[in-house]
């Protein structure tokens, strides 16, 4: 009873969202610390594209609309979905999914690379970072945030809904395929840009499979413990 309860609060989005608040606050804490012109101002490169949308619509003040935005957004969320369910928060389950998003960090290596591995017979994750620690760490802090966002919740979503709504797919067709495609631009927006890898199909394989992956949580675990479980990820690389 109690882990079938955990299992459907950790998914709700009063615990989904509120959970990835501190990785969102941590990271653009961290960008904002590290912008100065010694450090190069460097961002996640999803993050660059979801706010240079706004900017190209609103100028400088899109910024502001993408704040407000996706505030506005999770807290009509997090709201309705106290509305529906209404108590409180047992801290129990943040530590839990914690826990189990540390845990599907470590297997998303091991499960994935070594997938890749049995398909390749080798395994090159790109070429090691030039950057220092510090900006590293908060590449890593923004892949769970706005990697996640953009790809999962934005595209996967979108490709799902469009395969549904255009196309007249079941959900199950259109959900393989928004994920199949979704985890190849996923791969491919890693090669893009003077940060970009370069381009190997052992890296891009792995990419693909590790956003399948990725989808695969979004879907049956939510928002929040997919983008914890890409930020420990890429930050156990790092620190690596």
């Amino acid at each position: 009873m109690a882990a079938s309860r955990y299992w459907t609060d950790s998914r709700a989005p009063r615990y989904s969202l509120l959970f990835a608040l501190p990785l969102l606050l941590a990271y653009e804490g961290l960008a904002w610390f590290l912008s100065d012109p010694a450090a190069g101002g460097l961002r996640n490169g999803a993050d660059v594209i979801i706010k240079a949308l706004f900017i190209m619509v609103g100028g400088q003040r899109g910024l502001l609309a993408f704040e407000l935005v996706l505030a506005g957004i999770g807290v009509w969320l997090v709201a309705r979905d106290w509305r529906r369910h209404p108590g409180a928060l047992r801290p129990s389950v943040f530590g839990g999914m914690l826990l189990e998003s540390a845990v599907l960090a470590l297997l998303v290596g091991l499960v994935v690379g070594r997938t890749t591995n049995s398909l390749l017979q080798m395994l090159a994750i790109g070429q090691p970072g030039t950057m220092d620690l510090a900006t590293q760490l908060m590449i890593s802090l923004g892949a769970g945030i706005y990697e996640e966002l953009l790809f999962r919740v934005v595209l996967v979503g979108a490709l799902a809904w469009g395969g549904t709504k255009l196309f007249g797919w079941t959900p199950r067709t259109a959900g393989i395929t928004a994920a199949l495609l979704g985890a190849f631009l996923f791969s491919a927006f890693h090669y893009v840009g003077a940060y970009g890898d370069p381009l190997e199909l052992p890296s891009f394989l792995f990419r693909f499979l590790a956003g399948l992956v990725f989808s695969a949580i979004y879907l049956t675990r939510g928002f929040g413990i997919a983008a914890w479980t890409h930020a420990l990820y890429d930050v156990f690389v790092t620190l690596g």
